[in-house]
């Protein structure tokens, strides 16, 4: 096939890298900022816009930061519905969000591709950068049945974990449920971590202890680690999921559901902001608790 794939990012290159090592090509486009050289190396066709990659693609895959970019890269000035409505065989075409979006937008825009022709699927993942270098991610689709079945062999090569949730939305509604759980979990990790060393046990040894017994968790192997080091180079930047917990909040707020303990996380999330740490992974919500306890694992 060819995929136009827009958004190379941390998650996105390596995402796109899978797709084409597999022998799918690659349309890019440089409107926003130059594609990565290797994969143009490899063979990548460049365009100047998404239109124009819409337009020669079989499939579109989007993974960019937030709904409005979403919005802009599928309905601004030379965007993906331009190009979709340009190609003579809009029928053919098969547009798949993979970015973290609001689910209520979502539903929006995956009326509105439709209309065109095409169709859609929301399809966000979980895993983060190891994930996508692996080919290893959680995928959670929305859409119907038919466009799943076209988008399963892509799926296949960039996750492992893949699972049709429902319409639509349904996606996304399963990626914001993801991250509340994930969120919580690296605030419990912390707060061990933290309590575990201040009362003079060594942290390192704490975590792999704790690996063996059922407080065990791919957070506390793999972020615990992260905390017990101090690395905190981002494979998924705090900013990216405090906009996934404003996302969770307001739908709770719209569906009126109590979310406490997720206020409590993007809290401590702010506070790392307030510290520099915007563009931290997230796993550095440890430094919010180690800043109350006046107290680092790490010495």
């Amino acid at each position: 096939m060819k995929i136009a794939f827009i958004g190379t990012g941390i998650m996105g290159k390596p995402m796109a890298e899978n797709l084409q090592k597999a022998g799918h090509t690659l349309v890019l486009s440089d409107h926003y900022s130059k594609p990565p050289q290797d994969l143009v190396d490899a063979g990548a066709l460049v365009c100047r816009t998404p239109s124009e990659a819409a337009k020669i693609a079989d499939v579109v895959v989007l993974m960019v930061p937030n709904t409005p970019q979403v919005e802009a890269v599928l309905f601004g000035e030379n965007g993906i519905e331009q190009g979709i409505q340009a190609s003579g065989d809009a029928t053919s075409k098969l547009v798949i969000d993979m970015s973290s979006i609001s689910p209520i937008a979502t539903k929006e825009f995956a009326a509105r591709i439709k209309e065109s022709g095409a169709q859609y699927l929301d399809a966000p993942v979980s895993g983060g950068e190891v994930g996508a270098i692996n080919g290893t991610l959680s995928i959670m689709v929305g859409g119907a049945q038919a466009a799943f079945d076209k988008a399963a062999p892509l799926f296949d090569i960039m996750g492992q974990n893949i699972t049709l949730v429902g319409d639509n939305g349904a996606g996304q509604t399963c990626k914001v449920a993801n991250q509340i759980i994930v969120a919580l979990n690296i605030e419990a990790v912390s707060e061990a971590l933290v309590f575990a060393s201040k009362a003079g046990a060594d942290p390192a040894r704490v975590r792999e202890a704790l690996l063996g017994g059922f407080a065990s968790s791919k957070i506390l192997e793999v972020h615990g680690d992260r905390m017990v080091k101090g690395t905190f180079n981002p494979g998924f930047k705090i900013a990216l999921h405090q906009k996934d917990l404003r996302l969770a909040l307001s739908g709770a707020e719209a569906l009126g559901v109590s979310l406490p303990n997720t206020e409590t996380a993007q809290v401590l999330f702010d506070e790392c902001v307030a510290l520099g740490g915007e563009n931290w992974d997230h796993s550095a919500l440890i430094k919010a608790i180690e800043k109350r306890a006046g107290h680092s694992i790490r010495g």
